[in-house]
């Protein structure tokens, strides 16, 4: 069993780029990753691994890539994501 003192986040939290920009909101978390849909015209779903998380509380997220990053890193399904 392994400790790690994950963020507490929960579902409609606010998910924010490492300079400040809103990415869009919290749509599932599972126990390796969040689900993140972006606040766009044509939303995508950002599956963003608990390594990529900076910061958590008062309901943001700070991711730890800029805003430009995100969606290249994390617009697939992580390969070994488990569902927990």
């Amino acid at each position: 069993m392994s400790e790690r003192s994950e963020p507490s986040v929960q579902v409609g939290w606010q998910a924010f780029s490492r300079e400040g920009h809103l990415l869009g909101r919290v749509d599932a978390v599972f126990a390796d990753y969040l689900l993140v849909r972006t606040a766009s015209l044509l939303p995508v779903d950002l599956y963003v691994p608990v390594d990529g998380i900076i910061a958590a509380q008062g309901g943001r997220v700070i991711l730890a890539v800029f805003g430009h990053e995100a969606y290249d890193r994390w617009h697939r399904p992580l390969k070994h994501a488990p569902h927990a």
